[in-house]
């Protein structure tokens, strides 16, 4: 008998270390759980969209979730990019959609060169942005390509 529970508790941990090591998987329509209303930011003497996040957002903050999305570079040396919901023509510095729609990529080591419009799926713990007008809203830190 003591044998069948050490089994059991040997499968039990394998479930919990196998459940806990996976991504979330996020979509777009999870980001829009957030209210945004202009705030004057003196430093630098402009409005900006101040975000209030939902509650299931909160919940997400932190973990490790995927995301995918079309690559929009931000430099010319392919260090910088954001992963978008549209792909550039309707994105939300070029097609008026809204900052839900982006998320900033912090690689964990620097990725091979990617093409604007390429559809791809990133990996990384979310970080949620309400106070730093040089960064986004949403920011995936120790980004990865999705496996």
């Amino acid at each position: 008998m003591p044998v069948i529970k050490s089994w059991i508790l040997i499968g039990l941990t394998g479930i919990v270390t196998w459940y806990g090591s996976n991504p979330i998987i996020i979509t777009w329509d999870t980001l829009k759980d957030v209210k945004y209303r202009k705030k004057f930011y003196v430093e630098v003497g402009q409005f900006f969209l101040y975000p209030t996040f939902g509650k299931s957002l909160k919940e997400l903050e932190g973990k490790t979730v995927s995301i995918s999305g079309y690559v929009i570079p931000m430099d010319t040396e392919g260090e910088y990019y954001v992963v978008s919901k549209y792909p550039m023509a309707q994105c939300f510095f070029c097609g008026g959609a809204g900052p839900e729609t982006i998320v900033m990529l912090n690689f964990k080591k620097k990725p091979r060169r990617m093409r604007t419009d390429e559809k791809r799926c990133f990996t990384g713990r979310i970080r949620l942005n309400a106070d730093r007008i040089d960064e986004l809203n949403f920011i995936l830190d120790d980004t990865a390509l999705c496996e």
